[in-house]
């Protein structure tokens, strides 16, 4: 089978999304798949240390971001143009898998259009909370998205919120897939979904070969010393770092925190911290490899999860409990998901989640910290989601 990804974005740049399409890349072609990468080319420093590799099809794009690295394609009769004429000396394509919401939605679902082919659409973000939390102006940009849909596509999304943008996403694919149980809950309440009305769960998944070598590496027992808590993500509002460091500071907990990631928000945390002094240790250890992010997670006692509304799955608790780590879960919906080995917090207060650090600290220190069910370690292993979103494959193809 040849199946042909479109993104947003580079798979070889930052994020979750794309994480996850290189993942998929890799075990299809160990199940003996054909795959090709379409997306905007990239540019800066990643850009240009980018390995060639011809399953990319990297088209032409302007950057959007400072340092260059995130990009944009403008979906239209030349970029049609570019993409037929990469994939024409290629294997015939059997489907095309959409992971993108904007530009790189548009150019895969042209593609697809133009040339008689299944769609499989995988909804990665919540398109209204994720405008919301990024944008000055959310209602202004979720009616130019819309607009934008129809004029790109040739429909009408029959509305002006993130809800009728993803409904005109979804009609148009013969299967949609998303992340987890609550996510695609929402979406076939809100009616984005497919011909068939139903949207299959698949979560996105954790390297085999690394969560076995994270295995083999973590301790054995538990070292001597205070509770070791784990905050790891992009340093932006709406995955309030800044209230959990808060609720930290409120709950007087003795704590080693860790918090691994970057963004815009770390010199308000440092000032956060300088003015609340909590009993907590707390260090910045920025950006890390999957690898060794893997690692600090399994060396420790709990990860903090804090953003709401915002995650369509939540990979982090996902490859905590996988790696046998239990979780502070703030998300009423992944915490239903997830199901156990977590420290729920009631509500989206800084009281509740100082209580719920409270709560988990002195359950580490007790010994009676919950264990995830370990089910979920097999669960989420890529091999197990490649083989299910192949069934995905063939049930398009055959439909």
């Amino acid at each position: 089978m040849h199946v042909v990804m479109f993104g947003d974005q580079h798979v070889e740049s930052l994020g979750g999304a794309q994480v996850s399409m290189r993942l998929q890349r890799r075990f299809l072609e160990r199940a003996g798949h054909t795959v090709t990468v379409v997306a905007p080319a990239m540019h800066g420093p990643r850009g240009r240390a980018v390995v060639p590799d011809r399953a990319y099809v990297d088209l032409p794009s302007i950057p959007l971001t400072l340092d260059r690295e995130y990009s944009f394609s403008w979906p239209g009769r030349r970029t049609d143009r570019r993409v037929d004429a990469a994939l024409r000396g290629r294997p015939p394509v059997d489907v095309v898998h959409v992971q993108g919401d904007f530009w790189g939605a548009y150019i895969g679902h042209r593609f697809a259009h133009r040339h008689g082919l299944p769609v499989v659409h995988t909804m990665h973000n919540r398109v209204d909370v994720g405008v919301e939390a990024t944008t000055p102006f959310p209602g202004l940009v979720l009616r130019v998205l819309n607009a934008w849909q129809g004029r790109a596509l040739g429909i009408r999304t029959g509305g002006a919120d993130g809800w009728a943008y993803l409904r005109g996403l979804a009609g148009r694919s013969s299967a949609v897939t998303a992340p987890s149980a609550h996510f695609a809950r929402r979406l076939e309440e809100h009616g984005a979904v497919p011909r068939s009305g139903r949207v299959d769960v698949v979560w996105n998944g954790i390297d085999d070969d690394v969560l076995d070598a994270a295995l083999a590496a973590g301790p054995a027992l538990r070292k001597p010393g205070p509770p070791r808590f784990v905050w790891l993500g992009r340093m932006s509002p709406e995955k309030r770092l800044l209230p959990f460091l808060e609720a930290l500071s409120e709950s007087g907990v003795a704590a080693d925190v860790e918090v691994i990631g970057g963004g815009a928000q770390l010199g308000a945390a440092r000032r956060l911290l300088a003015k609340r002094r909590p009993d907590a240790t707390v260090v910045f250890a920025g950006r890390r490899s999957y690898s060794e992010t893997l690692r600090r997670i399994r060396a420790a006692d709990a990860v903090v999860q804090t953003s709401i509304g915002f995650e369509t799955q939540g990979m982090t608790v996902f490859e905590a409990a996988s790696l046998g780590t239990p979780s502070v879960v703030s998300d009423p919906d992944i915490a239903a998901e997830l199901g156990s080995g977590l420290w729920a917090v009631q509500d989206a207060s800084t009281a509740a989640l100082a209580d719920a650090l409270r709560r988990a600290a002195a359950d580490v220190e007790a010994g009676t910290a919950p264990e995830p069910d370990a089910s979920i370690r097999e669960r989420f292993r890529q091999s197990s989601r490649t083989a299910a979103m192949i069934e995905v494959y063939e049930r398009v193809r055959a439909g």
